[in-house]
């Protein structure tokens, strides 16, 4: 399966690592020339479009001019994004329990990269999916950063148990402040969904949760937003010990 992924730092990265691109669509000032100069070289098949035409291919407005068609974004097993860890290092996933915005996801990825995370799991049912605007969001992130799909959360945590990670939820339940708790432990860090947070079911197999003071009005943190912050204090922690 193929599909069209749009931006030009998304068609950028596309191009720079070699991707299969069956074709770039673009309005006539849809790329600078350095873009141009790496279609260039790649010999890519080019389509100029006017913009009315790609908003209705792409059913978006904000593609910046550009998009590129590829194959559909690959996805991983937990075995395989495990044996993908650098020997020595100490393993951090991040698992989205119920997460539904495409853009919420490509923060996350794009903090992810940062942070150097190994991998992010999905749920296969209820959940944002790799999507173009996932893509555009990460900024590229979506190409560095292994993405896991699972048919069951709660078995994916068990079986991560047994290989010795730490499961810890961001929820406010009977949870410690999030700078209080050690994470220099192979770790997976549970963020739950933009309206419920973390389920019933899923929170059972957490060690211990983990919450970020709120001292304003407001009650909660987007999630992208709150599982940046705690990977960033997960990042501190093992890095100034």
């Amino acid at each position: 399966m193929t599909q069209y992924v749009y931006g030009k730092n998304v068609v950028r990265q596309c191009l720079s690592q070699d991707k299969k691109i069956y074709e770039i669509i673009m309005t006539k000032t849809g790329a600078d020339p350095k873009l141009q100069l790496m279609m260039k070289e790649k010999h890519v098949p080019i389509r100029i479009m006017e913009r009315k035409q790609m908003d209705a291919l792409l059913k978006t407005g904000s593609h910046q001019g550009i998009a590129a068609k590829i194959d559909d974004y690959r996805t991983y097993d937990v075995d395989t994004i495990l044996d993908g860890i650098p020997e020595g290092k100490l393993p951090l996933l991040i698992m989205l329990d119920g997460l539904e915005d495409p853009h919420n996801l490509g923060a996350i990825l794009r903090t992810a990269d940062a942070i150097g995370a190994d991998g992010i799991l999905l749920g296969k049912h209820r959940s944002v999916s790799l999507t173009p605007t996932v893509a555009k969001v990460s900024t590229g992130a979506i190409e560095t950063v292994k993405v896991g799909i699972v048919s069951n959360l709660s078995q994916t945590l068990e079986k991560l148990k047994k290989r010795g990670f730490w499961i810890v939820g961001a929820d406010a339940h009977e949870a410690m402040n999030y700078r209080d708790a050690h994470y220099d432990v192979p770790l997976v860090l549970v963020i739950g969904s933009e309206g419920f947070g973390i389920s019933p079911l899923v929170r059972r197999h957490c060690d211990y949760a983990v919450v970020l003071p709120m001292r304003g009005s407001v009650t909660s943190l987007n999630a992208s937003v709150a599982c940046g912050i705690l990977l960033y204090e997960i990042d501190a922690q093992r890095h100034s010990r």
